[in-house]
């Protein structure tokens, strides 16, 4: 191997860990140009006026480098799965952080927790940061003059917006007789909309909600 197809080969592998969308594909390359760097090596010792011979140190550093880059490409490629492990995680770690704010509202209010969840669950997937596009925000999704209307100052805060949002659906239930389906759409929509269809307005979303939400508080 001559000093060009040594700097050709560590250029590939600089290439490699740039173009992470194409490491299966840039391997295989890889693993040719090898294979035919060790070919032309073959073909030419056997020319007339070449010597037959290979210097163990050249069939050491391919295999070296071959070896160095899959292991670069295990290591691209590994971080993909550990994320999503540790996004469950974090994901379970912030449901257990609520649970005492949730326990505390459900007393307060009067509204079972595991509708309280449902809703968080529904509005956000135990976001706290979380902000619609209609801006909504927290873990409850608290539009902003219903937020102030409830006593909310910062619906970031979890302690705040859990209050702020189990306050709200307590007033849902009672202003629509218990009803759980009415006080759900009132919660998405609006009692307006409600009060303006007499019962669940014909919006996808709203009836989409309605269901989700009511299917996880029943499991």
């Amino acid at each position: 191997m001559n000093v060009e197809q040594l700097r050709s080969m560590m250029q590939l592998q600089a290439l490699q860990g740039l173009q992470g969308n194409k490491q299966t594909n840039n391997s295989s390359s890889f693993s040719n140009v090898l294979a035919g760097m060790m070919t032309t090596d073959t073909v030419n010792s056997s020319l007339p006026g070449q010597h037959s011979f290979s210097h163990p140190l050249n069939s050491a550093m391919l295999s070296m480098n071959a070896g160095l880059l899959e292991a670069e490409i295990s290591k691209s490629i590994a971080p993909q799965t550990a994320t999503g492990a540790v996004k469950e995680k974090v994901s379970v770690a912030r449901r257990s952080d609520f649970e005492d704010i949730i326990e505390e509202a459900s007393i307060k209010y009067g509204v079972d927790p595991k509708l309280i969840k449902a809703i968080i669950q529904q509005e956000s997937s135990f976001n706290p940061t979380a902000v619609s596009h209609a801006g909504a925000t927290g873990l409850m999704q608290l539009m902003p003059l219903t937020a102030k209307g409830l006593g909310v100052t910062n619906a970031m805060d979890p302690r705040q917006n859990i209050m702020g949002g189990t306050k709200y659906i307590r007033q849902m239930l009672d202003k629509y007789d218990g009803n759980l389906t009415l006080a759900l759409a009132a919660y998405n929509a609006g009692p307006g909309n409600v009060d303006k269809y007499n019962g669940v307005p014909p919006f996808k979303e709203t009836m989409n909600y309605v269901r989700k939400v009511t299917g996880n508080y029943q499991a």
